[in-house]
This record gives C-alpha cells, sequence and structure tokens, in this order.
C-alpha cells in the first residue's frame, strides 16, 4: 500500500514539473515581439537601453539587428520584416518614407554625432587630422553608402580636399587615394569594421564616429573632432515601420519603445557615449 502511495505521489510531482515547464514555454512564446534595424553605430548603446526598458515591460522582446544604415534599408524595402528603424542619416529614413514605408508622425529625430579622425595607440602617425590623412601608410573608411564614410566624403569636399560633386556618397575609394596622393584606401562595409581595422593597426588612420570610441579608449587615440562646418548635422533619426506582420501588440510596443528612447532618461544613456543630444 505504501509502495503504490509513493508511485502516486512521484507520479504527481512528475505531472506538476511537466506542466510547469509547459507553462514557462507557453508564456515565453507569448512574448510581444518587436524588431528594430538599428545603425551599427547606434550598437552598445541601444543594447544598454533595449535591456533597461525590457526591464520595465517583461512581457517585450526587443531583437535588434545592427548594420550600416543603407544595408539596412535595402532589407526594409525589399520586405524584411522590421517594426523600427533607427538610421545613422536622414536620407534613407528620407528614402523611406517617401516610399510610404514610414508609419505617419512616429518619426523624431534623437540624437546627433560628430566624425572623428583616429588611429591607433602609440601609432607615432603623423596624421593631425583631415587636412593631413595624405600623410598615413593607410585609412579605413567607411563606403559611400554608409552614412559616416558619406560624412567623411561631405567633410573632405568641403575641406577643399576633394572637389565637389553633386553625389558626394558616389565618390570612390580610388578617387579618394589619388587625392590623398596615392594614400591606401581600405574601404569598409561599415564603421564597426572601420574601428576594429584601426584600433588593430591594420590601418594608420581612419574616420568614425565620436560615439564609436566608447569601449576603444586604450585602443584608439581621436586625432581631430570634425567640426559640423565640414559634415553638416550627423541627425540620427527615428521611425516606426510598416510591417504588415506585426500584430497590434506589436505595434503599439514599437510604439512605446520608441517613446522609452526618446525620454529624457534615455539621453543620459546617449550622453554616457558621447552622443549629442541636442537636436533642435
Amino acid at each position: 500500500m505504501l509502495k503504490k502511495a509513493g508511485i502516486f505521489f512521484i507520479s504527481l510531482l512528475m505531472l506538476a514539473s511537466l506542466w510547469g515547464c509547459s507553462s514557462n514555454e507557453k508564456s515565453s512564446e507569448e512574448k510581444t515581439k518587436v524588431t528594430v534595424f538599428a545603425a551599427k553605430s547606434l550598437n552598445t548603446v541601444l543594447d544598454e537601453l533595449i535591456v533597461a526598458f525590457q526591464e520595465e515591460h517583461p512581457d517585450v522582446e526587443v531583437i535588434a539587428s545592427y548594420d550600416s544604415s543603407g544595408t539596412l534599408m535595402e532589407q526594409i524595402r525589399e520586405g524584411a520584416e522590421c517594426d523600427i528603424f533607427f538610421s545613422a542619416a536622414t536620407k534613407q529614413m528620407d528614402q523611406l518614407e517617401e516610399e510610404g514605408l514610414v508609419v505617419s508622425d512616429t518619426r523624431k529625430n534623437v540624437v546627433n554625432n560628430q566624425v572623428c579622425v583616429v588611429t591607433y595607440k602609440r601609432s607615432d602617425t603623423k596624421v593631425k587630422g583631415l587636412d593631413t590623412l595624405s600623410l598615413a601608410s593607410s585609412l579605413a573608411i567607411a563606403d559611400g553608402s554608409v552614412p559616416v564614410g558619406k560624412y567623411t566624403r561631405q567633410a573632405l569636399v568641403n575641406a577643399g580636399i576633394l572637389p565637389a560633386v553633386e553625389d558626394v556618397s558616389l565618390i570612390t575609394s580610388q578617387e579618394i587615394s589619388q587625392a590623398l596622393d596615392g594614400t591606401e584606401i581600405n574601404e569598409c562595409a561599415n564603421v564597426g569594421a572601420v574601428a576594429a581595422a584601426v584600433s588593430e593597426g591594420s590601418n594608420e588612420a581612419g574616420t568614425v564616429y565620436k560615439s564609436d570610441t566608447t569601449g576603444y579608449e586604450d585602443k584608439l587615440e581621436i586625432l581631430e573632432i570634425v567640426s559640423y562646418d565640414l559634415t553638416g548635422n550627423v541627425i540620427y533619426p527615428i521611425a516606426q515601420i510598416e510591417n504588415p506582420e506585426a500584430s497590434d501588440s506589436e505595434k503599439n510596443s514599437a510604439k512605446d519603445l520608441i517613446t522609452y528612447l526618446t525620454s529624457d532618461s534615455a539621453k543620459e544613456v546617449y550622453e554616457k557615449y558621447y552622443f549629442d543630444t541636442n537636436v533642435e
């Protein structure tokens, strides 16, 4: 009799355990998912902000994908599932808005950034900034479709190093090399690749955003912070993207996340990563 009772009790415990696992799995599956496409230069700061948002909204799972704004824009245009786009430039957001892919009245300017000329620590480079880039044996820059690559080209045009053209993003690495007396150009797919190439010493100098030097304080040295007079403002806009696959709860959560990412408390986090929150 005692043996039967023991078996019955163990069976109940196993059923309870299985029910608990099933309940947890169901709870996880029922989380509202929000997909964010964000510029590579936002990687570190946005990861921190997403964690904070999810602590306040435990029922929401935020999935972030980082790459150059140009690449992400093309993915959205091709139908990739995305709820929020956080771009490193207005050009890509403008294009999506013109094509009706941005949800009305959700677009906001969030932060400003600055282009920097950098080298690796103890490089002994003779480069001091834009005007002396020709002294570098090699230079890492993002390609023209990447915002920081476009701003770099604009700065070189405004500084008189490159000739003026209608669309600076189309200036090739070969043209830049020729303007810099043959300096070898390593054209990178995104700003993260530029920071990595210079910090590892693969290239003598490069151009990144000031925010991208966060975490590289022991590896990168800022030679010049390029003025807005040369680059223009480096505005990062955010907006909700038209996603026909999203449920009402996902759309509402996307709006909540945008509200959080543009809040005063979020500004303190952006500033910690060297972003300029004065975008008025």
